[in-house]
């Protein structure tokens, strides 16, 4: 397949390659702008409406097989070998085209869909430091060592919320024997024989 990319004019290759862009555009990267339209109007304004759907349907589908799949290479390579030699299938020239336009865009693809399939809040950042406090209702308590935890919790493309947690001594150690213990029931049923 390599080959015939290579092979390709870049004029012919174009109008796909701009349809799998507004494709991603659309489906993955929530552009609201990108319509059927726009891209009928833009890349095949000499196709006839309904011949411009089914191009688009097809392509859309195959984009949606590969994403779905997260198809590696090889697994691309065979898939598209099957979608050329079926009936009504895609041609050899496509097929490079569609492998050009994976390859550029595999990753951030994946992220579009780890991002929308997310129901909850995730951990952006988190930041620590170690404190000695200076102010205390308890005078015992005065010049004592502090842990602060700062988490910025969120989604993406929505304002994130803050949580600051603050550890004294004791229960920085009870904190960390529970993390402890996690740990070792995590991984005695990851290595259980």
């Amino acid at each position: 397949m390599a080959a015939a990319s290579e092979r390709l004019q870049p004029e012919a290759t174009r109008p796909l390659l701009g349809l799998l862009n507004g494709i991603a555009q659309a489906f993955y990267y929530g552009n609201a702008e990108i319509t059927e339209e726009l891209l009928r109007d833009q890349l095949y304004p000499d196709l006839a409406p309904q011949e411009f759907r089914a191009l688009r349907a097809k392509m859309t589908g195959i984009v949606k097989s590969i994403a779905s799949a997260d198809m590696d290479s090889n697994q691309l390579e065979a898939f598209l070998t099957a979608q050329t030699k079926k009936p009504g299938g895609i041609t050899n020239d496509q097929a490079a085209v569609i492998a050009k336009f994976w390859k550029n865009h595999r990753m951030k693809i994946q992220d579009s869909l780890i991002n929308q399939s997310r129901w909850g809040n995730t951990l952006k950042n988190i930041n620590w430091r170690v404190d000695i406090k200076s102010q205390s209702r308890h005078m015992d308590q005065l010049n004592s060592p502090v842990a602060i935890v700062e988490m910025e919790l969120g989604k993406n493309g929505q304002e994130s919320e803050f949580l600051t947690l603050e550890f004294d001594e004791i229960k920085l150690n009870q904190m960390l024997k529970k993390l402890s213990e996690i740990e070792g029931s995590i991984t005695s049923l990851t290595q259980a024989t």
